[in-house]
């Protein structure tokens, strides 16, 4: 996929963009801009692309993203599909490293915030009790304005600083994979074929073909970019799709395993613990026992 470049609107009238979205699902366009995002999934279900990593999101996901961090989340098939009327929800935050001005985020009192900063352009998803106090804070600041809207944002930035209460996203993502315009639409072509054909046996012959490069060269070109080897990448796709249907609870493991691309149970149970540290057993009972409040 190519990143493109998004334009978020911005007024005379506030330093930061506060948005409480529903909407039937978040798009597929995977983008990136200058702004940091703070993302509280409210409701919503599917796989999310951020940076060089694949994986599931869920209801009640709180993620932190840093400037020009490509991300982009695709819902499950019912979102698209509109069955029963189905939306997503959400509370987004969209600022500049310069909303307050260009001096702001230097200061000495604020030198903490720029590092905070720093790690967010790997990627941030937030849990325990600092995911719980931001929500707090995030459902109470769409309902207010001027000041007390500055001062809430604030509040959030000071929990973040102090947190080690998080996961990096992609921890192997540089913004140097940003490249030229033509290596963004080689791996556009490159993660396009693999989202529509991951149930399928992809040769790395197809794939370098794709990419107008030998399987060698590919093999550089494709781990230099992502960090990790293509079938790496093409496992993570599988798996997060196993898991996305797990959650959905209408098939057996054993039937899931053959729909994301695996081509026998045994292999399907080594990939999916080294991916997500659980059998896919152990994974479903997790979500299902562990409700988000």
């Amino acid at each position: 996929m190519k990143p493109h470049f998004y334009n978020i609107p911005s007024t005379s009238e506030s330093s930061f963009s506060v948005r409480h979205d529903r909407k039937p699902n978040f798009g597929t366009l995977w983008h990136f801009h200058p702004e940091l995002e703070l993302h509280y999934i409210i409701k919503g279900q599917g796989t999310q692309y951020i940076g060089d990593t694949v994986s599931s999101f869920t209801d009640g996901d709180l993620i932190f993203l840093g400037e020009n961090l490509p991300h982009t989340w695709r819902c499950t098939d019912a979102y698209f599909q509109g069955q029963d009327n189905i939306e997503v929800e959400a509370v987004v935050i969209q600022f500049l490293p310069t909303c307050f001005g260009e001096i702001f985020f230097k200061l000495p009192e604020t030198k903490s915030i720029s590092t905070l900063f720093e790690k967010a352009k790997k990627g941030m998803i937030l849990h325990g009790d600092t995911r719980e106090r931001i929500i707090e804070i995030l459902l109470k600041i769409t309902k207010v304005t001027q000041l007390e809207r500055v001062i809430n944002f604030l509040e959030v930035l000071k929990i973040l600083v102090a947190t080690t209460e998080y996961g990096t996203i992609s921890p192997g993502y540089a913004n140097s994979h940003l490249v030229t315009i033509s290596e963004m639409q080689r791996l556009e072509k490159i993660y396009t074929y693999v989202l529509a054909h991951y149930k399928e046996e992809i040769s790395l012959e197809k794939i370098a073909s794709l990419a107008h490069l030998s399987v060698s060269s590919f093999c550089r070109y494709f781990k230099a970019k992502t960090n990790k080897t293509f079938f790496e990448f093409l496992i993570e796709i599988r798996i997060s799709n196993a898991c996305r249907t797990l959650l959905e609870d209408k098939l057996p493991i054993e039937v899931i395993c053959y729909e994301c691309g695996f081509n026998n149970v045994s292999n399907f149970y080594k990939h999916f613990k080294k991916v997500t540290g659980m059998t896919p057993f152990a994974y479903k009972k997790k979500y299902y026992s562990t409700p988000y409040l």
